[in-house]
């Protein structure tokens, strides 16, 4: 089972340059949306408000029309329901009533009989009185309100929805009934795109001003942004730079110094030891024999060193070159490293890239060598697509539980972290597959810009 070592996501996506399209179109789309939700809040605000005001207008025009036309023309004789005087009562206020306006009118008893309707099939009958009417007859108070036209007064009523007025008035000897007028909801619509259409226009002006003021300062900003940027890319390059420089520096010290040094003294111990020998001083000719073996193995440590600071093969003849110095230095008891790979130009691979493969390959190598025991390493590099190289390190040794190793790892064995810390980069993906006595497989996948040389 893979299990992927690499952290790509430690590398934010967001931490990327700043480009100043991207962020003006952000912008633009923030705009945008202010306006869609200013627009669909606008046209909210503008409904209730218009509501409002004609609700207000209906409830002044049926005050109005109650106390200067209703309240004179009611007698005795239509409150006891005659239908002469309802039919008086209707001429008189017929006459009053702006029909472009008042859609339905009634007059009722606090019984809820209808003593007069300007719809004949109403008069006469009785209905149970709603919340609305109840709350005009006993407070007293005039209640407006948006009706829906859903009780069975409203049958003979046409439209979606009406202003509905309920007013009670009072006859001279103190008998109340109840004033109804119903007002056209159409003035709502008209008022309510007048309201909305005043209120956008401010709004957008706004906005479109806000963006004529700001534009030019998130440009200015994004400059500066970029500005850092590229002195922060151009610092991290110069102590990239400055890092290989030492690196080479101190390659080169050891290399003309102290490597120096120890194989002079190698070759003067060897020939002190075959000048005791030949004097028959055995004792000091083995001990001499044996500081000469130390000194040497210390001179292939420093060179072991000297590769891992410089690989100079690596920038001299390229990774495959290099590849093949790595298997060859390996010197471990029953361990045979075997390299497969494609030419040096086929694969095309970018000088970090290269650093990458070689790194990933010589710590996957390394650690076979150290925990592996006896078995055969075999180190893959191929172009797997255009665009894409894979490196594969394969060994058939004791094997390694993956998920504990990355969960708790050991003391001293910090291999898998420092592999996994090198793939750490965009463009890289390594994974693992391993168990306990059935080998490891490493696999470093290299994509897009990080893989393929321009």
């Amino acid at each position: 089972m893979w299990v992927t070592v690499s952290r790509p996501a430690a590398i934010d996506a967001d931490d990327g340059p700043v480009h100043p399209r991207r962020v003006l179109a952000q912008l633009a789309l923030g705009v945008l949306a202010a306006l869609l939700l200013v627009g669909v809040l606008g046209s909210l605000a503008a409904r209730q408000l218009a509501e409002r005001e004609a609700v207000n207008d209906a409830a002044s025009m049926a005050g109005v029309i109650a106390e200067a036309v209703v309240q004179p023309a009611m007698t005795e004789e239509l409150m006891a329901g005659d239908p002469a005087a309802a039919d008086a009562f209707g001429a008189t206020l017929e006459r009053s009533l702006d029909r472009e306006t008042v859609v339905r009118v009634k007059l009722w008893r606090p019984d809820g009989y209808v003593l007069w309707a300007d719809e004949p099939q109403l008069v006469g009958r009785t209905f149970g009185l709603d919340e609305g009417q109840r709350e005009a007859l006993d407070g007293p108070t005039t209640v407006a309100e948006v009706s829906e036209l859903d009780a069975s007064e409203n049958q003979f009523e046409r439209g979606d929805r009406l202003v509905e007025v309920y007013r009670p008035v009072w006859m001279p000897d103190g008998q109340t009934a109840l004033f109804e007028i119903y007002v056209s909801y159409d003035p709502v619509a008209s008022r309510t795109g007048e309201l909305w259409r005043g209120f956008a226009g401010v709004t957008a002006s706004s906005l479109v001003l806000f963006v004529l003021i700001v534009t030019p300062l998130v440009l200015a900003l994004l400059k500066r942004v970029r500005s850092a940027e590229a002195r922060q890319v151009a610092f991290l390059q110069r102590a990239v730079d400055a890092s290989e420089v030492e690196r080479r520096r101190i390659a080169a010290t050891l290399h003309d110094g102290p490597v120096q040094e120890l194989a002079a003294t190698s070759f003067t111990v060897s020939g002190a030891s075959a000048t005791a020998a030949a004097r028959g001083e055995s004792a000091l000719a083995r001990d001499l024999d044996a500081a000469a073996t130390a000194v040497r193995a210390s001179i292939r440590s420093l060179r072991t060193l000297l590769v891992d600071l410089h690989p100079p093969s690596l920038s001299r003849a390229g990774v495959v070159a290099a590849l093949t110095d790595l298997a060859t230095s390996v010197r471990a008891d029953g361990v045979v490293v075997r390299l497969d790979t494609d030419p040096e130009a086929e694969l095309a691979l970018t000088a970090d890239a290269q650093r990458l493969v070689h790194r990933v390959a010589q710590e996957c190598v390394r650690n076979a060598a150290r925990h592996a025991g006896p078995a055969e390493v075999v180190v893959s590099l191929h172009r797997t697509g255009p665009g894409t190289v894979e490196l594969e390190v394969l060994d058939d040794g004791l094997g390694f539980d993956v998920e504990a190793v990355l969960a708790d790892p050991e003391p001293g064995h910090l291999g898998t972290a420092l592999i996994a810390d090198a793939a750490s980069v965009p463009g890289a993906t390594l994974r693992v597959a391993s168990s306990l006595g059935a080998g490891t497989h490493w696999r470093l996948d290299l994509d897009g810009p990080m893989g393929v040389r321009a």
